[in-house]
């Protein structure tokens, strides 16, 4: 008899956890201001990377104030690290469209469904990664080239 509740009970569980509920106007308010948060951050954060990196000359970036000629090595570090930050700024660029992409879908009444399956994505999804535009089963068939 205790094993058949214990059935019972495992079978109502697992399909409660495995129901997908749509967002509540209140968890989509509170994902928009989380969205908004991180814009804000990101812009910030490329203001500051093109301030301190890209319009420093190498003079005052590097704190020499000899007037000997650049050697070699160093302008190849200096290139380096222009296009190390060049390419942080660029992920945040994409990163900064994912967040407008998602504040638009806020907008338009479809922000936690997947576009691939239509399906709400898990509240822990959108937690980890609010701009997400695809459920986790999804996501994982795109990666590994399954859809389109």
């Amino acid at each position: 008899m205790a094993q058949k509740r214990k059935k019972a009970s495992r079978t109502t569980n697992s399909s409660i956890r495995g129901r997908k509920q749509r967002l509540t106007t209140t968890e989509i308010e509170r994902f928009k201001q989380i969205l908004l948060e991180k814009r804000r951050e990101i812009l910030k954060n490329v203001y500051e990377i093109e301030d301190e990196a890209l319009k420093k000359s190498r003079l005052d970036a590097s704190g020499d104030l000899s007037s000997m000629p650049i050697h070699m090595a160093d302008l190849g570090t200096d290139n380096y690290e222009q296009e190390f930050v060049l390419g942080l700024m660029d992920s945040e660029r994409k990163l900064l469209h994912e967040i407008d992409d998602a504040l638009q879908r806020i907008e338009n009444k479809t922000y936690g469904v997947c576009e691939g399956t239509g399906q709400p994505i898990p509240k822990a999804r959108l937690e980890a990664q609010p701009w997400a535009r695809h459920c986790v089963e999804y996501t994982r068939m795109l990666e590994q080239g399954l859809v389109e």
